[in-house]
């Protein structure tokens, strides 16, 4: 049920709420605190009325909305009070002031306050620069702001720093609570290895991920990277980095999330983008001042940004692994091969060597490639020095030393000059078979 009271005052509002109470008796009497918001008319007061309203479900609240009209317009105040199916859990006021009375909201607020009971301001919008100065934040004991909604969202943090009391928070802090809670969990998993180093990674008007930079600055005491993207929504990535190997939690997509950490299979996470009315319902949940945020924004200025850029598609700690393995069975096997091949030589005793006019390679003539290559090098260049002798052959048939320096090839396929070898001169005939 909706009853408008337009050109009213806050006393008749009053009055009108008694009368509701006695006729109808469908308002919880049973309220646990008062919701101020301060927001502009239009569609983004509606859109806080319908957070408001849920979370009242959770939390029974009278809602005093304070919308503010245009300030041009003659002074006054139209009225507009909600109950039932319309008003979730308790009863939503909504206060829509004009002309000088925009900027007066505390004025109207006071009288409809519940007696001995909390009151919680929030401000979906633009907030002041120091909320706990303002003339409903003083009223207040705890000060919800969102700096998602900010002109500069980012920047909006130095001032929230500058100008915290105990009892101010940010919905753009509750946005973390999951990834808080999912990357303390993996840490409580074994290795218990201390984390060296972190990077967060997210786009650049993301608040959140500013804070989140901030919070593991504070609470692991190590450099923090905060890197810029522009792919993905509000926070992309997280990897800790620890001795054993990294812990990466990947969400490219805004709504699934990967987790990957040494010695443990990837596990794929619900990790949505949460909703306002999710994060007010938890801020509800605490009227006493938040160290942990505090200690975060002191830590912002640790944070060191750099630009950079995510892929979406990364191989795990363990495919990584796996690709060295592979890549090192490879190169043993390419090795094997090269031995059995110049083994094989040496025990065909040269094979294709022993005519007349061959030139030894670059690998015959070095030393430690394997004795059997070595002495099969051997006989075979005594062999066909012999022979050339016999012959009469020319001289430039016979088999000729290697010189220092040479670039023959051996059998890996590398020069002697690039692996920066020398290769002794082959001695005639010094060992007999």
């Amino acid at each position: 049920m909706i009853i408008d009271l337009p050109s009213t005052t806050t006393s008749q509002v009053n009055k009108k709420l008694v009368e509701i109470r006695e006729t109808g008796g469908a308002v919880a009497l049973g309220r646990v605190l008062t919701l101020a918001i301060i927001t502009d008319d239009g569609s983004q007061a509606e859109q806080a009325i319908e957070a408001a309203n849920d979370a009242s479900r959770e939390h029974p609240c009278r809602v005093i909305v304070l919308a503010r009209g245009a300030r041009k317009a003659a002074a006054r105040l139209d009225a507009q009070i909600r109950v039932g199916g319309d008003a979730g859990a308790s009863e939503v006021v909504v206060l829509r002031m004009y002309g000088p009375l925009a900027d007066e909201g505390a004025s109207c607020l006071v009288p409809l306050l519940l007696p001995d009971a909390p009151v919680v301001a929030w401000w979906p919008l633009e907030a002041p620069k120091v909320p706990a100065e303002d003339p409903i934040g003083k009223l207040a004991h705890r000060r919800i702001t969102d700096a998602k909604s900010e002109r500069n969202p980012v920047r909006s943090l130095e001032q929230r720093r500058a100008s915290y009391r105990g009892g101010d928070t940010d919905l753009a802090w509750t946005r973390l609570t999951s990834w808080r809670a999912y990357l303390a969990a993996a840490l409580d998993l074994p290795p218990h290895e201390p984390v060296t180093r972190a990077t967060v990674t997210g786009t650049a008007d993301s608040p959140s991920t500013q804070l989140l930079a901030g919070w593991l600055a504070s609470c692991l005491d190590i450099p923090v990277r905060r890197v810029r993207t522009s792919s993905g929504q509000g926070i992309v990535s997280v990897v800790l980095e620890r001795r054993s190997g990294l812990i990466e939690l990947v969400r490219p997509d805004g709504q699934l999330a990967t987790l990957t950490q040494p010695g443990q299979p990837d596990r794929t996470i619900a990790l949505p983008r949460r909703s306002v009315r999710d994060c007010l319902i938890e801020e509800l949940r605490r009227l006493d001042p938040d160290e942990v945020y505090e200690d975060t924004l002191e830590a912002l200025s640790k944070v060191v940004a750099a630009r950079g850029s995510v892929t979406t598609a990364k191989s795990s700690p363990a495919a990584r692994s796996a690709g060295r393995r592979t890549a090192t069975s490879a190169g043993s096997t390419s090795r094997a091969g090269d031995s059995d091949g110049a083994g094989g030589a040496g025990g065909r005793k040269g094979g294709a060597a022993k005519s007349p006019g061959s030139e030894p390679t670059a690998s015959e003539g070095t030393s430690g490639r394997g004795g059997t290559a070595k002495r099969g090098t051997r006989r075979t260049t005594g062999s066909a020095t012999g022979a050339a002798k016999r012959t009469g052959a020319r001289r430039s048939a016979a088999p000729k030393p290697a010189r220092r320096g040479s670039v023959g090839r051996s059998s890996r396929g590398e020069s002697s000059l690039s692996r920066g070898e020398d290769t002794p001169p082959t001695t005639e005939g010094t060992e007999s078979g």
